[in-house]
């Protein structure tokens, strides 16, 4: 299944930090190129040998060329070339052919958001085009183009216009993302629904410019697509599937996430949408060549033919101008260049360690490892002894901001040390129920270890240790709650503890409606990422299994 990557700029950096990974995001081929994290290593190929050997061939090579400046040479692309190899040469031609393989295409996935442009539409249809592409674009961030339809579709009949979204709470807005993954994106999509009804009538800037700079969550990428696709300005988009593409059109073997590297592609693909004259619009005969359709062209052919691994080559409508696909298909992988001077070389590119053909581009980072963390999660019940069926389970919401932002959870101790002794884990409900529940707690009935669930995040790799206490009262409701808690409990951390991001259950004490009692049958519909998904289930089973044993 494909997927769409993040954007290359700005779009990613809001999503790091709550970016579950699930299992539908595994099966992807596009998860093997996640490569635009911040501070990336580069791959093997980067070693003191071969750059070495490169420093020198770029030093011959600039002699020859400063004593014969016509010197026609063969060189091998991948060590010395001209930087001109990375810039695109013939986009008239290849828009033609671009669009054409598009138009017969674009219908394919069925994908409700894509619509044909149309110049004629009102000022206020165009609003609200750009307010469905703004949603697909940020859905399909790192998801699945099949996870996110049925999505799409519950959002718009939900919250059809952004004045719905605006006016909607974040509970709301989370009922309807709830197991699509990485939170904060429906955050995101609340907070600038309500910038646009409070600062530009309702609707999106119409251009990408304006979009960048004040619509929260708007990167480079999702501006130039929104207001392409919907408002027909001629801007590019760079998403992952852009990136990979030109990077082998251009033949580009660099860090993907250095500036020269991005400042290459991104010129490359408004050479792709823009006009030599720059006049609006741009003519194949009677068919015009709107630049929303040029750049979910780009995106398209990324996606489903130029792929991460095993590119469908035969039948893409760019082979003709892919540098990638030339080299790859010359015997000894060398190409003709003429070299007139040192300045003409290209300086961003890295040598290989090994010569793959086409899926040797672009270069391949090295993702920094995710920490290990490990989280006491408890699962605290409250039973009546009047009515033993009333079963409730505390739970707390997340702060707005941050890891899983406004989610619920159970109480839990947060990147704990991993020798945790069993005697210190066991007093942690009593703790808990002391720190959010009014008078005297309770008795604890039981504690009892329910198992560990291993969840993924981006960047730490959580292993939640979950144990289930119970509370028995002679009343006929939970206890009342506290109004104000304490920052975390008192509790061994690891010696070097990174996890200033990766929050905790009371990190917002102020909040009267963090804390709340959730009834059994409810418990499974409240707002909860995927970790606690598990988690509940894990319990559940437990006690299913105690029954019917």
């Amino acid at each position: 299944m494909v997927k769409r990557r993040y954007s290359t700029t700005g779009d990613l950096e809001w999503l790091e930090e709550d970016a579950e990974v699930f299992t539908h995001v595994n099966d992807s081929t596009d998860e093997e190129d996640a490569s635009y994290q911040p501070k990336a290593k580069l791959s093997k190929g980067k070693n003191t040998g071969s750059k070495r050997k490169a420093n020198q061939m770029t030093k011959d090579a600039s002699e020859e060329a400063s004593n014969s400046s016509n010197t026609h040479q063969t060189v091998l692309p991948h060590e010395i070339h001209p930087k001109s190899l990375h810039t695109v040469q013939s986009s008239p031609a290849m828009r033609l052919s671009l669009l054409k393989w598009y138009r017969g295409v674009h219908d394919a996935r069925g994908m409700p958001w894509r619509k044909p442009y149309d110049p004629l539409l009102g000022r206020a249809d165009r609003a609200q085009r750009a307010y469905e592409v703004w949603i697909s674009e940020i859905m399909l961030q790192q998801t699945q183009v099949v996870t996110v339809i049925p999505y799409y579709n519950r959002w718009i009949e939900k919250f059809p216009t952004i004045c719905h979204l605006a006016a909607a709470t974040l509970d709301e807005v989370n009922a309807i993302w709830k197991g699509l993954g990485y939170y904060s994106r429906a955050r995101r999509l609340l907070e600038g629904a309500q910038k646009a009804v409070k600062d530009f009538s309702g609707r999106l800037p119409d251009n990408a410019k304006d979009l960048e700079s004040h619509i929260p969550g708007i990167g480079r990428y999702s501006a130039g697509a929104i207001s392409s696709i919907a408002y027909g300005e001629r801007v590019p988009v760079l998403d992952g599937n852009v990136h990979r593409l030109l990077s082998r059109v251009l033949a580009l073997h660099a860090n993907p996430k250095a500036k020269g590297t991005l400042d290459i592609l991104w010129a490359a693909a408004a050479a792709m949408v823009e006009s030599q004259d720059h006049t609006p619009l741009i003519q194949d005969g009677n068919q015009p060549q709107y630049a929303g359709d040029i750049n979910q062209a780009l995106i398209e052919l990324g996606s489903t033919v130029c792929k991460v691994r095993d590119p469908d080559c035969g039948s893409c409508p760019l082979q003709s101008w892919c540098s990638a696909f030339r080299i790859s298909g010359t015997s000894d992988k060398q190409t003709p260049s003429t070299l007139t001077d040192i300045e003409d070389l290209c300086r961003v590119c890295e040598p290989f360690a090994e010569f793959e053909g086409v899926t040797s581009y672009p270069l391949k980072a090295e993702r920094k490892k995710a920490r290990e963390e490990l989280d006491i999660v408890n699962v605290i019940e409250w039973r009546s002894l009047i009515h033993p069926e009333s079963r409730h389970f505390l739970m707390v919401r997340r702060p707005a901001g941050g890891l899983l932002a406004g989610l619920y959870e159970f109480p839990s101790s947060v990147n704990v040390a991993k020798d945790l002794d069993q005697d210190s884990q066991s007093k942690l409900p009593n703790w808990f129920c002391s720190q959010l529940l009014e008078g005297d707690p309770p008795l604890i009935t039981q504690v009892q270890n329910v198992g560990e669930v291993l969840h993924v995040f981006s960047h730490i790799r959580k292993t939640y240790r979950v144990q289930w206490a119970v509370l028995e009262g002679s009343e006929d409701s939970p206890p009342p709650l506290l109004m104000s808690r304490v920052a975390e409990p008192p509790m061994k951390k690891p010696k070097s503890r990174k996890s200033a991001q990766s929050g905790n259950s009371f990190t917002n004490p102020h909040d009267p409606t963090s804390a709340v009692w959730v009834p059994l049958e409810e418990v499974a519909n409240t707002n909860m990422g995927t970790g606690v998904v598990k988690i509940w289930a894990l319990t559940k089973k437990l006690w299913e299994e105690k029954t019917t044993g």
